[in-house]
């Protein structure tokens, strides 16, 4: 599912909203969640899950293509941990849409 499909969902079971305001109130849900992960914050959504920034060390990598030794940076990255509950909906086989 995409953003837009998300939104479009969302005002299609909210016919009295209009369709720029879930897609505003969308926006600034997934803003708000980027800028406390950027912050170094936990964003947790019960049920659902965690999001958290994990950081990885410089390390010397190696080119596929080459097999040339390359330096990767530190960085860091988005890590997402599922709830239980959306874990119990998945392997319990309720809503694949299948």
């Amino acid at each position: 599912m995409t953003k837009s499909e998300l939104i479009q969902r969302i005002a299609d079971q909210n016919p009295h909203l209009f369709h720029r305001d879930v897609e505003r109130i969308v926006t600034t849900i997934f803003d708000e969640m980027t800028s406390a992960l950027a912050k170094g914050d936990r964003v947790e959504l019960r049920g659902f899950g965690a999001f958290s920034v994990k950081h990885r060390d410089a390390r010397v990598g190696r080119n596929p293509r080459t097999g040339e030794s390359v330096q990767v940076d530190s960085k860091h990255i988005p890590f997402f941990k599922t709830g239980k509950l959306l874990r119990e909906r998945l392997n319990n086989g309720v809503d694949h849409g299948e």
